[in-house]
């Protein structure tokens, strides 16, 4: 492996530190030339090192890291090559909220006294305990100095607004959005989500300021489109030129980002790992748009056999793995997602020369489910779907059981003119689309078509799928 010139690279130290004041030109496509366009193997060759002072850093005060590593044996000195790192055990979430609860509040991977801890952020605990993410000062502008640079891959400079249309709250981001943009020195209008009456008022805000950016989820933007269209708004009307989204898969799915973009007239831009390895843009777009940059430099990222846990060559579908390089609050040395995507070499046609994730991240390994012998992403069955001519906007998967059988229902939407046309183009509707999923799928579904505003629209991360499974059992021990 080629040894990097670690001067040359841009603000590359440890521990981090950042020169505020930079701004590059306007006019410059990179925000630092030299670490996004320099040759591969040398990035790897700096990440190497840095992955050692990652690693010695959460030795000496993390017992969580100490521990797992010296029962596998490893000590962070040994870590030789980017191979060898591969033999670093993963950390799952259900770690860290056992590690939180047996060392309340922030765990002991927690690499800083707790009194450095300046932000409090985390998971809602909707499904179990909250995961807690402490953050030192020095940490929360390592986010926003890295989430700047993302940004300025997608186009936007200081003289653009961008409208944050997603929830304050526990909710990395929002915030990561709001202090990259601050960074890089554009206006923030951070207007939020989520209140009664919150999207008919953006609509109004939207008409009023016309920001040139919006950020938020896919869901929120087809929702607030569908929302301005009944009030007698086209979304064109905003002016945004650039939409960039993270939370959910959409955005780089081709018939959601179709349809966002057609909406608004503007390009949309896919983004977003984990909030637990924040700066969480370390997958991002540039104005290529050639599909997600893996950002090395930011996080280092190995897309891996869910097997195995060891890196897949280029080409190879598995689920990414995370290890921060500037975060020292509370670092992540292998984080693993079960996230689902693909990835390729690269460089980039922007000039970039990390990987890239063509399809961004489409699926989650523990949403799939298997019907009758076939695996079935959400994700395909969404992609399907919303490409019909006719669709309403909204659906729904169901996954039912019939006697020993488990099925597959959807619930499509139609829409006003679909309505209009009358009962033959319902059918036709749902006919096609009973016919492309099991194309698609492999595996036939069950659809039926239903009017327009029947189902909940979402002003966060889309929940589609319902698993009544469980409702059938329990009915069966009743009987």
């Amino acid at each position: 492996m080629a040894v990097a010139d670690r001067g040359q690279m841009e603000q590359w130290t440890w521990p981090a530190r950042y020169d505020e004041a930079y701004l590059p030109a306007d006019d410059e496509p990179y925000w630092f030339r030299v670490r996004e366009t320099m040759p591969p193997e040398e990035r790897e060759a700096a990440i190497l090192e840095r992955i050692r002072e990652v690693m010695r850093w959460c030795w000496d005060r993390a017992p969580f890291y100490r521990r797992r590593c010296s029962d596998a044996g490893i000590h962070p000195d040994g870590i030789r090559s980017l191979e060898d790192f591969e033999r670093v055990p993963v950390v799952t979430k259900e770690e860290l909220r056992v590690t939180q609860a047996a060392h309340p509040p922030f765990g002991d991977h927690l690499c800083v006294d707790e009194t450095e801890v300046a932000h409090v952020h985390g998971t809602s605990g909707t499904t179990g305990r909250p995961t807690a993410f402490g953050i030192s000062r020095d940490d929360w502008r390592v986010v926003a100095n890295e989430h700047a640079r993302v940004q300025w891959s997608m186009g936007i400079r200081p003289a653009d607004t961008v409208f944050i249309g997603s929830f304050f709250s526990l909710y990395m981001g929002s915030w990561g959005t709001l202090i990259g943009a601050e960074r890089l020195g554009a206006r923030v209008f951070p207007f939020g989500a989520g209140a009664q009456g919150q999207t008919r008022r953006a609509v109004v805000w939207l008409k009023e300021m016309r920001p040139s950016a919006f950020y938020g989820t896919p869901s929120y933007a087809l929702h607030l489109a569908e929302v301005a269209r009944e009030m007698g708004v086209d979304p064109r009307a905003f002016g945004i030129r650039t939409l960039f989204f993270s939370g959910e898969p959409g955005a780089s799915v081709p018939t959601i980002r179709g349809r966002i973009e057609e909406l608004y007239g503007g390009l949309v831009f896919d983004s977003g790992s984990m909030a637990e390895i924040s700066p969480w843009m370390n997958l991002g777009e540039s104005l290529a748009r050639a599909g997600m940059l893996v950002w090395q430099d930011i996080v280092y990222t190995e897309v891996c056999d869910p097997r195995t846990y060891r890196r897949l060559p280029y080409g190879g579908e598995g689920t990414p793995v995370y290890t921060t390089l500037h975060r020292r609050s509370q670092p992540m040395v292998r984080l693993l997602s079960n996230d689902l995507t693909r990835w390729e070499a690269g460089p980039s046609p922007c000039g970039r020369t990390y990987p890239i994730l063509p399809r961004g991240i489409y699926g989650r390994i523990d949403d799939m489910f298997t019907i009758r012998g076939e695996n079935v992403y959400p994700s395909a069955i969404d992609e399907v779907v919303m490409a019909l001519p006719g669709y309403g906007g909204e659906h729904r998967i169901v996954i039912t059981r019939a006697e020993a059988m488990d099925e597959l229902a959807v619930r499509v939407e139609y829409d006003q003119a679909t309505a209009a046309a009358g009962d033959s183009a319902v059918e036709a509707l749902r006919r096609r689309a009973e016919t492309e999923l099991r194309t698609v799928l492999g595996v036939g579904a069950r659809v039926s078509a239903v009017p327009p505003g029947t189902l909940e629209r979402t002003e966060f991360k889309a929940r589609r799928v319902i698993d009544d499974r469980d409702l059938w059992r329990e009915a069966r021990r009743s009987v």
